[in-house]
């Protein structure tokens, strides 16, 4: 008897060890929309459900996906994007962990934004196109000051503008590279449009989004991010993401202009 016990009793351990595991971690940012909210039983909550449990299913090859479902009052309308440098199994293992937690942040609110470092989901009750403009933007910083801050923010512009001259030629609307800051420290940055961008769209984009900076509060520390609906960049005084291999665009065929 004493040994079925102890037996139940390992079995018991291991089992709830599993459910524990299998649970995604919390999200690293959220934000939840205040465009109204849906009821537990709604056709709402139906569409959504439906779109979130398929979302990791419909990515494209560069980690993004954009939809809506439903009609009138009952539309949902989800962008998902992976980072750039994400490889396909880690992404949409980083989607489907959204997809479980976002819910939890936001249980019953018609819009929602949340995501971890590698992945960031949005969803709202109004079309694509409405959606555009409905979480924008979106800071996250680090707590730590950048030593020497005029000189760090002179270098980490210099590399944004760099970096946002190659992103948009790039197929997945993406580039990272470093630079090296005050007293030897090296800066680490990357830069990303959601894939279906023109190469014009992606660059202004990304001038808009940069700035944002003075009213970040990442401005003058060692890292920082900022998402738009449309595209995001981030910074750090550490490697964060895999080396990638990118193409300059030719001599002479830029067209893009920040004025």
């Amino acid at each position: 008897m004493a040994i079925q016990k102890w037996l139940l009793f390992v079995f018991l351990h291991v089992h709830l060890h599993h459910l524990i595991l299998a649970q995604p971690p919390d999200l690293e940012f959220s934000e939840c929309g205040v465009n109204g909210d849906y009821t537990e039983n709604s056709t709402y909550k139906k569409n959504l459900n439906t779109l979130l449990t398929s979302l990791s299913s419909k990515l494209d090859r560069y980690g993004f996906y954009n939809a809506s479902i439903g009609q009138n009052s009952d539309i949902v309308s989800v962008i998902v994007l992976c980072r750039g440098d994400l490889e396909m199994e880690k992404c949409r293992t980083c989607v489907n962990n959204i997809a479980q937690q976002i819910v939890k942040s936001c249980p019953k609110q018609k819009g929602a934004l949340g995501g971890y470092t590698e992945c960031i989901i949005k969803y709202s009750n109004q079309s694509i196109e409405d959606t555009q403009s409905i979480f924008s933007p979106y800071f996250y910083s680090s707590i730590k000051d950048a030593s020497g801050s005029d000189e760090f923010n002179r270098e980490l512009r210099k590399l944004l503008d760099s970096l946002r001259v190659v992103a948009p030629d790039d197929d997945r609307k993406y580039a990272s590279g470093n630079a090296t800051g005050p007293n030897f420290q090296t800066i680490y940055a990357l830069v990303q449009c959601n894939p279906d961008l023109s190469p014009e769209d992606c660059f202004d984009c990304l001038t808009e989004a940069y700035g944002d900076m003075s009213d970040c509060p990442c401005n003058g520390k060692k890292g920082g991010r900022i998402f738009t609906n449309r595209c995001n960049f981030r910074f750090e005084t550490y490697h964060f993401f895999r080396e990638m291999t990118f193409k300059a665009p030719p001599a002479g065929e830029l067209h893009y202009s920040s004025e």
